[in-house]
């Protein structure tokens, strides 16, 4: 199948992967429907992950309705993780662009066409900014968006903020030719929440650049509870911890920030039993200081509820998890990579 570029549309495989995400995905089904690109010229590939709850129900009851799609296809996944997921959904895939959404995900009615409108400048790989929205507007949910949407609960990737178009490292939701998958191959099954910046660094190796475009929005659900941000900056260093045995070529610096946090206390603790104090208050007041800072800013402009005061403690217990996610992950890696050179 040939590229089709100006005043021609292309045709799209939408892909969605999801595991027991039916208080979500029935929301994503009304996105899709709601796309002011021609349905037509889109099939949508739904992949679910060995379920318990109704998701899957929920995705072959989308597959019976008549929304003019060439053809929705409903898959499993049955090694379950997120990886296998979308080389599921990549090999399903029949058009000349495949699209990655996750199914935990809001988008505008022009999605689709504003990330074909900018593959068909010429670019191989698009993307934009991917805002976190809470599902409830409850003040506590809205005090851990605050958390999660903050640079300082979250990250200082350029494609989280910017407003400007440019050439970036990874994007969330991305729209990709199908030629960069068979150029640079698929997603590595080994890795879990990693398995992103691994396949883009692949794609960036292959001469392929990853076009950031803000006027492409999705937007995030955050996760709702506490607990559940917590265990997700773990398991997001832990992986972290474990990549950098493959390739360390994947990150940037600023995912090493927590480590280092992590590290500074450890350290300061050590000295700190020896006698000397100085360290842990050094290394403690900039930390709080900086702390109550970022919380400040992230408070203002915004209605004013009682549980923004826990901002402080909220940023503290996430940067610890994903500090210490990395560390555990470094520490286990070399087993990992062992065991993995086995299969």
């Amino acid at each position: 199948m040939g590229y089709s570029y100006k005043g021609v549309s292309m045709n799209v495989s939408f892909c969605v992967i999801a595991y027991n995400e039916e208080s979500t995905i029935k929301s994503l089904f009304e996105d899709i429907r709601n796309q002011d690109y021609p349905h037509e010229k889109m099939e949508i590939v739904l992949v679910d992950s060995m379920s318990t709850d109704s998701t899957r129900k929920l995705m072959e009851e989308f597959a019976k309705e008549s929304n003019g799609f060439i053809r929705v296809s409903v898959v499993d996944n049955p090694k379950k993780n997120q990886a296998s997921g979308w080389n599921v959904a990549i090999r399903e895939a029949k058009c000349e662009v495949i699209m990655r959404i996750d199914a935990h995900t809001m988008i505008p009615k022009e999605f689709v066409s504003k990330n074909v409108e900018c593959l068909k400048t010429g670019e191989n790989v698009s993307g934009g900014s991917r805002p976190n929205i809470a599902d409830e507007d409850t003040p506590w949910k809205h005090t851990l968006l605050l958390a999660e949407d903050s640079l300082f609960g979250s990250s200082i990737a350029p494609y989280r903020k910017s407003h400007h178009k440019t050439y970036v490292k990874s994007v969330f939701h991305g729209a990709y030719k199908r030629e960069v998958f068979e150029k640079s191959g698929i997603f590595n099954e080994d890795l879990g929440r990693t398995e992103d910046n691994e396949i883009h660094y692949r794609i960036r190796q292959a001469g392929y650049k990853i076009c950031y475009d803000p006027k492409i929005i999705s937007y995030q659900y955050t996760r709702n509870t506490w607990r559940r941000m917590i265990k997700q900056k773990y398991g997001n260093g832990y992986w972290i911890g474990l990549t950098i045995g493959i390739c360390p070529q994947c990150f940037s610096l600023y995912h090493f920030i927590p480590l280092c946090f992590v590290l500074a206390l450890i350290i300061s603790l050590i000295t700190f039993c020896f006698g000397m104090s100085a360290v842990i208050g050094v290394v403690g007041g900039i930390y709080l200081l900086t702390d109550l800072l970022m919380s400040i800013i992230a408070c203002i402009g915004q209605k004013k509820y009682w549980q923004y005061l826990l901002l402080p403690a909220i940023f503290l217990s996430l940067h610890v998890a994903y500090g210490v996610g990395t560390l555990i992950g470094i520490i286990k890696m070399p087993l990992w990579k062992r065991n993995i050179s086995k299969r």
